[in-house]
């Protein structure tokens, strides 16, 4: 009897530990909370941009309820210096699988306002990732993203 559940536990936890090597498909409930962007890259053409994030020198966040999104990106040095930033964003969403819609309704990009983008998202434990394109040929923004976030806890 203790060589069944001892191989029962075994088997279970080799699953579990398998599972967590697959990507899962988000659901709007399980989307919900705030995640810290870690990576990004941004691809423009032949060029390739990978930028780590220095959470020390600025910090970005992207918030989720069950139908709005907000984004936030801003240096943490209060604009002081010459690597003052500061972004924002929020809109609707759509959820369908993987396929995740973004309606920005307002942006500090202006320009960026009033358009739909349409990304993949999946998800790896408490890792967000989200892939696609930005097109606004008429701001001259022709590129590919993946972002890379962080759940908050």
């Amino acid at each position: 009897m203790k060589k069944i559940i001892c191989r029962s536990a075994v088997f279970i936890g080799t699953v579990a530990g398998l599972s967590c090597l697959h990507t899962s498909i988000p659901t709007t409930v399980g989307l919900v909370g705030t995640y810290r962007l870690i990576e990004a890259t941004t691809i423009r053409g032949h060029d390739t941009t990978r930028t780590m994030i220095d959470s020390s020198k600025t910090e970005m966040i992207k918030i989720f309820n069950d139908a709005y999104f907000s984004f936030f990106n801003h240096d943490k040095f209060r604009g002081k210096d010459s690597t003052a930033l500061f972004v924002s964003g929020a809109g609707k969403y759509k959820l369908d699988g993987t396929t995740y819609t973004e309606h920005l309704e307002y942006c500090t990009a202006r320009a960026w306002e009033g358009r739909t983008f349409t990304f993949d998202l999946s998800m790896r434990g408490d890792t967000l990732i989200q892939e696609g394109r930005e097109e606004l040929p008429d701001q001259g923004v022709m590129q590919t993203i993946k972002e890379i976030y962080v759940k908050v806890k």
